[in-house]
């Protein structure tokens, strides 16, 4: 007998896994470089609706990891004003990393992006040892020279 081969997906956070994202960990040398779950779905609530997209990733029963994008915020850069959206958080489970669902991730807020008409996929993340600069510019991220709060600032391009 063959085994299903099962597809990653995203999942709305919903009461009934609440639980189990609030309890997704990365490894603890990259607990620097990416808020915790919690952290992330508080400011997903303060935030005027429609600007976070959070979202379970799952693969067939076992959840593997959390993303939340944004979706255009104002964001500031070089004294003026334009709306931005991309990847806010990426927490994949500890045990769960080097498997592709980080790739997958991303490769799922683009498609979303795309869907809603967005040409650029924004990220930014923290520089040094366990921060992920390798993994995004893997992906085709490329560094655009800002900053914000001391993150280094990326763009995808999604055309």
């Amino acid at each position: 007998m063959t085994s299903a081969i099962s597809i990653p997906r995203l999942e709305e956070i919903t009461p009934g896994n609440f639980a189990t994202a609030i309890g997704i960990r990365v490894h603890p040398e990259q607990e620097f470089a990416v808020s915790p779950v919690m952290k992330s779905l508080a400011e997903a609530y303060v935030h005027p609706a429609g600007v976070a997209w959070p979202r379970l990733i799952v693969d067939g029963d076992r959840t593997v990891g959390f993303l939340m994008a944004f979706l255009d915020i104002d964001w500031h850069a070089d004294g003026g004003s334009v709306l931005r959206s991309g990847l806010w958080r990426l927490n994949i489970a500890a045990g769960e990393q080097g498997m592709g669902y980080g790739r997958f991730a991303v490769e799922a807020v683009a498609a979303e992006l795309r869907r809603r008409g967005t040409k650029e996929l924004y990220v930014t993340w923290h520089e040094g040892p366990h921060g992920p600069a390798d993994f995004y510019l893997r992906l085709g991220f490329r560094r655009t020279g800002e900053l914000s709060d001391g993150e280094t600032v990326g763009v995808l391009s999604l055309d």
